[in-house]
């Protein structure tokens, strides 16, 4: 992408209008501009995210994360172009995987809490899934390939499995949903 920003008040999406890396002018509450609003979001939890404590191993793959975030957004911003490659997705799943192996199994519902980086990977959990939506409602008015829906959608997974993985680091756990069914249930 040869276009740096020089300038950040340029006053021409006054008029309700924004620019794509292509040069076209599309209407910010367009399905793309949403897209691209909620990947810009995701990526910005991520970096709150990343203030917090947390293995190394971890910090750097939610960076490396950021980084295909932001190829996957220049790729939103300029229709019919590749900047994510399929590797990010296999990535993610071998991420999921390395990971999720050093989890016990769940038997119950968690809640989105716990520390506060464990509750802040469910946040991104959630908006890596509202990302999702969007894609995939802009998937269906534009051609898009698969690889930013796949990338949100594992990306989510391994947020939540994340999740679980910063409740762990100091001897904590998941924070179980107290079900009154499951436990009238419960011999």
């Amino acid at each position: 992408m040869a276009n740096r920003l020089t300038q950040i008040a340029t006053r021409t999406g006054d008029q309700g209008t924004t620019g794509l890396g292509d040069n076209t002018r599309v209407s910010k509450d367009s399905l793309r501009i949403h897209a691209l609003g909620d990947v810009d979001e995701l990526n910005s939890h991520i970096g709150l995210l990343l203030c917090e404590d947390m293995p190394g191993d971890v910090r750097e793959l939610l960076v490396e994360v950021q980084h295909q975030l932001f190829n996957l957004g220049g790729e939103l911003s300029i229709p019919g172009f590749e900047l994510l490659k399929d590797e990010a997705v296999l990535a993610l799943d071998e991420a999921l995987e390395r990971y999720n192996a050093q989890l016990p199994r769940l038997k119950e519902f968690i809640l989105p809490a716990g520390t506060r980086a464990a509750a802040q990977s469910h946040v991104c959990r959630t908006v890596a899934r509202r990302a999702e939506r969007s894609v995939v409602c802009l998937g269906q008015a534009e051609t898009l390939r698969e690889a930013p829906r796949q990338y949100l959608n594992r990306l989510s997974d391994l947020l939540f499995v994340l999740a679980r993985v910063l409740n762990r680091m100091n001897g904590g756990d998941d924070v179980y949903w107290k079900s009154r069914r499951l436990a009238q249930d419960a011999p």
